[in-house]
């Protein structure tokens, strides 16, 4: 008989805690959610004031057995699940169950899996926080209704199947508000000048940038503007006129919250948020090290808070004046906005002395490279700044100025271990210019116009989406992944070289929901939402009643837009493709993969056929067209329209015209996998 049982939701967590503790305590895992609202139904009683009716998940009938055995036998039961809203409410379902033992149960959190975080929680139980499982159910209930009550609508006017959801159809939103932003931009001209000059005395060449005349600053934004500029300093002597030098400090970021980490992750890791998410659970439950046995790395990884322990500031010093010296440690704090869930630390290593190199033999390659970044990020938060060097000069051409700046590092500071990425090209680097001074003439090399067009904002990647979904105050961090991965898998939108792109099918299901339901699906309303959950985990509002307020309007709402369009039918677009059975235009339909090509004589004519998308370069094995398909992870790759008959071209990269190809290894997979799959049907057929 154990004295103490720990319930926490993950094998992994379970294990890396056992270690930490006597021989009398047992840990086991509750393998996640125990008990959810159905599938089958809505599984709300809007009648009986929106009570949950939540039931046991299928499947998990003998674990919960064992649980009760298991609690029966203990003298203290302890339910050690996650420390977020998500935790407690599991931790509560568990306590739902475990009933007849409730003077038993109590509950402890830890921010972090070592054995001092974790014996301290269990020498500091406390009551389960009903008001953050409040939270958690109010977002679960609201979600469920919406999902319900709209996804129907979809249901009759687009194709069965679909989904409506309150936070993945506001990030649809967004990702086709900037299509279109895209689509409708008209690209304006706009000149540079850039004279390479040379010191006479060094005879070090540098760059200066035309700026204006007077010292005023002058746009160009046509060629005879260029003509005219260049004709005035034809013959002109380039004379320094003022030289200014200076230092600039940079600061450096503060420790990783779960977006910033996604962001960091996809920029320089290549990561999804589903990867990045998955390889930082793993490293936060346990992860086994030489001579330290199972440990776990990190802390936890769903916060948007920046706080840091003064154990963890103590630990971070010895480190960084061991390694780098005194003059590289900087005691930082960092102010976390304000409406972070500020429960628990910014993700950081739980030690310190465990560097990314020293353990890289006991991680996968992938827990190396986020544990580096996660490492290296909270270590360069506690460092100095980097001081720079700066100098810049204006260059007199007969009246005309130009400007000519660089910058030389004096002091890395933080820069010595890591820089924090950025979404645009622009990137901070190092040039230093020749020793110039005022009144000197610099000899002219060349001059060299340069033609561009201002470009359109730029699509979204997994990264900048989080970005915005956290400006805009939408979602909080445990739903920034599931909802990106909820709407690629519904096909509402697709990955185009890491760039997300909406589909046919995600903008029509945009179109009728912003539409129809503008009070619901929309970036405010999203974010006020939040903030009441925010309230509600804070016991500053009651959750029914939040969802009294909210229920009333939305179903007016519901049953309006039903009314609306009960009449309504939503015209398939014409194609210019003929059908061939009864000479009817095909239409354009979405299906399970995507859009295809059907009769609009449906049932009288039921021929349908995939559209096939091509390019302009032939194969260049055959010659012949080359077509463009997807595997059903939606990665694009390109295959001759031959293939496999009389060629085997077949290639993850867009071919170039007259370039020789040699067959890929990991495309061959692509086809292996797709009559492997033909076979185990056939032999399933055969067997039944």
């Amino acid at each position: 008989m154990a004295d103490k049982l720990i319930i926490v939701e993950s094998p992994a967590k379970a294990n890396t805690i056992k270690k930490f503790l006597g021989g009398s305590t047992k840990v086991v895992a509750s393998m996640g959610h125990i008990r959810d609202l159905p599938k089958s139904k809505m599984g709300i009683d809007i009648e009986h004031d929106f009570e949950p009716q939540y039931i046991n998940i299928r499947g998990k009938g003998d674990l919960i057995k064992e649980l009760k055995k298991d609690a029966k036998q203990a003298k203290k039961v302890y339910l050690a699940t996650d420390p977020d809203r998500e935790g407690e409410a599991i931790a509560w379902h568990l306590a739902t169950i475990l009933e007849d033992e409730k003077d038993k149960i109590t509950r402890v959190t830890f921010n972090e899996i070592t054995k001092g975080a974790v014996q301290k929680a269990i020498k500091e139980p406390r009551d389960i926080d009903i008001n953050l499982v409040d939270a958690q159910q109010a977002r679960r209930v609201l979600d469920r209704i919406v999902g319900y009550k709209i996804s129907p609508v979809l249901w009759k006017k687009v194709k069965r199947g679909l989904s409506a959801g309150r936070v993945q159809s506001v990030a649809v939103k967004l990702i086709v508000d900037r299509e279109e932003e895209i689509e409708k931009f008209i690209p304006e001209e706009y000149w540079n000048i850039i004279a390479n000059l040379k010191e006479p005395e060094t005879k070090k060449e540098f760059e200066a940038k035309f700026y204006g005349k007077d010292n005023k600053k002058q746009e160009i934004n046509n060629k005879e503007q260029v003509e005219e500029i260049l004709k005035n300093i034809e013959k002109a002597k380039y004379i320094v006129k003022e030289i200014k030098k200076g230092e600039k400090k940079r600061t450096p970021a503060p420790p990783f919250t779960t977006s910033t980490m996604q962001q960091e992750a996809s920029r320089k890791l290549g990561f999804t948020l589903k990867k990045t998410m998955s390889i930082a659970q793993g490293l936060y439950e346990g992860v086994k090290i030489p001579e330290r046995g199972t440990i776990g790395l990190i802390t936890y990884m769903r916060t948007d808070s920046t706080r840091i322990s003064e154990e963890a500031r103590k630990a971070a010093k010895e480190q960084i004046v061991k390694t780098y010296g005194e003059k590289y440690y900087e005691n930082r704090y960092y102010r976390t906005k304000k409406d972070a869930q500020d429960a628990h630390e910014g993700i950081r290593p739980t030690y310190a002395d465990l560097t990314p190199d020293s353990i890289k033999e006991a991680l996968t390659n992938d827990q190396y490279k986020l544990y580096k970044l996660i490492y290296n990020r909270f270590m360069a938060s506690q460092m100095a700044q980097a001081v720079y060097n700066t100098i810049s000069a204006n260059i007199d051409a007969n009246g005309y100025t130009f400007k000519a700046s660089g910058q030389t590092i004096k002091f890395k500071g933080f820069m010595t271990l890591y820089v924090e990425g950025t979404d645009s090209k622009e990137q901070e680097e190092e040039n230093m210019l020749p020793e110039l001074k005022e009144n000197e003439e610099v000899k002219l090399v060349k001059l060299n116009p340069k033609q561009s067009f201002t470009e359109p904002p730029p699509r979204y990647t997994e990264a900048s989406l989080v970005k915005a979904l956290e400006e805009k105050g939408i979602g909080r961090p445990s739903t920034y992944s599931p909802t990106i991965t909820t709407i690629l898998e519904r096909r509402y939108i697709e990955k185009e070289q890491k760039q997300l792109k909406p589909t046919e099918l995600g903008k029509v299901v945009n179109k009728l929901l912003t539409e129809n339901f503008k009070d619901v699906i929309n970036v405010e309303f999203t974010a006020k939402i939040e903030n009441e959950f925010d309230e509600i985990a804070e016991g500053k509002e009651e959750w029914k009643k939040m969802i009294r307020s909210f229920y009333s309007p939305f179903e007016k709402e519901v049953e309006k837009v039903e009314k609306e369009l009960e009449h309504v039918e939503l015209q398939d677009e014409v194609s210019d493709v003929k059908c061939e059975k009864c000479g009817r235009m095909m239409v354009y339909k979405y299906g399970k993969f995507g859009k295809f090509l059907a009769c609009p004589g449906y049932p009288e004519c039921k021929n349908t056929k995939p559209i096939i998308e091509t390019i302009d370069v032939p194969c260049p094995v055959c010659s012949r067209t080359v077509q463009v398909r997807k595997t059903k992870r939606g990665k694009k790759y390109y295959i001759c329209e031959n293939n496999p008959k009389s060629c085997n071209y077949i290639s993850w990269n867009k071919p170039k015209k007259g370039e020789k190809w040699e067959p890929e290894e990991n495309t061959k997979k692509v086809t292996k996998r797709k009559t492997k799959k033909k076979t185990t049907k056939k032999t399933k057929k055969a067997s039944k």
